[in-house]
């Protein structure tokens, strides 16, 4: 795949009712959402919304590696509690709330107006190159196919277990929330009423599910990328020093992320471009310099961090590269 261009424009859409709930019964069972009643936030469903929050920014970061996000946009009922307490996040991300109150019990028309507004904002702006839809909902195939007849790029993002097959099929690129760099992998999907207690007369179907964990994760189709020797701060660390300037640590899960990103865009580029990584890392977070950092320049910054990436230098070139693992 060619080097991505600053050109390439990005407009992103989530049907968030949809990817939050999918991602409630992927942890907790199927139907789990409806039979917990877990929209009303109550007390006692509390700890099981906290483990199955849905990491906005990774969402975000992951659309900003195809080019720069101008549109953004979550759908839903943001008067429903469990909605609610993703309100503040969203915001500080500038992403445009669009309030759905349901016209029915059950249907809050969120793939509806979604899609209006998708056909809508390409006409309206021809520059949108790629279209991310956040969903896992087969409503969205009839738009993922318009879009790509429009002459866009559709990628989808959806929940394991949780997505149509077909919107798969219909989108250009797919990737599982789960798989999105900074997202914590699931545990095995749990089968709600369909999963019974092993007889108490036989040990063996218990450890055969006890095994089961350890076969449930497959690996990640776009691991050609090198590891790392040592884990990346995570996306929970402070994003801001006190002066309001990008604080250290973030500045090297910034890189990191970036360089992930390079790496699974382009799998046959051992090095990337240094300006294409910092580009990426400003999309990530716009108010990245490295001069507030104390570095005169972006390859001073990088040497910094010698043991996460490694740098190129040829003539007036600079290759960057995460660096790989020992042993590999």
């Amino acid at each position: 795949m060619p080097e991505l261009d600053d050109t390439d424009r990005v407009a992103v859409y989530i049907d968030f009712d949809n990817i939050v709930i999918s991602r409630y019964d992927q942890l907790h069972g199927d139907m789990a959402w409806r039979k917990d009643n877990a929209r009303d936030a109550r007390d006692e469903v509390a700890a099981k919304l906290a483990a199955a929050s849905v990491d906005v920014s990774a969402v975000l970061e992951y659309a900003s590696s195809f080019g720069t996000v101008a549109i953004s946009r979550a759908y839903a009922d943001w008067s429903v509690p469990a909605n609610a307490a993703y309100r503040r996040d969203l915001v500080d991300r500038a992403v445009d709330l669009t309030q759905l109150f349901p016209a029915s019990g059950t249907k809050n028309g969120a793939d509806i107006r979604l899609s209006v507004d998708v056909i809508e904002d390409l006409f309206r702006l021809p520059d949108i190159t790629h279209v991310v839809i956040v969903a896992g909902d087969s409503d969205y195939i009839a738009l993922a196919q318009r879009c790509k007849r429009l002459g866009r790029v559709v990628v989808g993002i959806g929940v394991a277990g949780g997505t149509s097959k077909a919107l798969i099929s219909a989108c250009d690129e797919f990737e599982s929330y789960d798989e999105l760099p900074g997202v914590e992998a699931a545990p095995p999907r749990p089968r709600g009423r369909v999963a019974e207690p092993a007889p108490k007369h036989s040990a063996e179907p218990a450890t055969e599910a006890a095994a089961t964990p350890a076969k449930r994760k497959a690996p990640s189709k776009k691991a050609t990328a090198p590891t790392t020797p040592i884990v990346a701060p995570s996306a929970t660390d402070p994003f801001l020093s006190p002066d309001g300037t990008v604080s250290d640590r973030e500045a090297t899960r910034l890189l990191v992320r970036a360089l992930e990103f390079g790496h699974s865009k382009n799998e046959d580029a051992e090095w990337l471009n240094a300006s294409a990584v910092k580009s990426q890392i400003k999309r990530l977070n716009p108010s990245f310099n490295e001069k507030t950092l104390g570095f005169a320049s972006f390859t001073d910054f990088v040497k910094s961090r010698g043991n996460l990436a490694e740098v190129q230098i040829d003539g007036q070139h600079r290759r960057i590269r995460l660096r790989a693992a020992k042993g590999e």
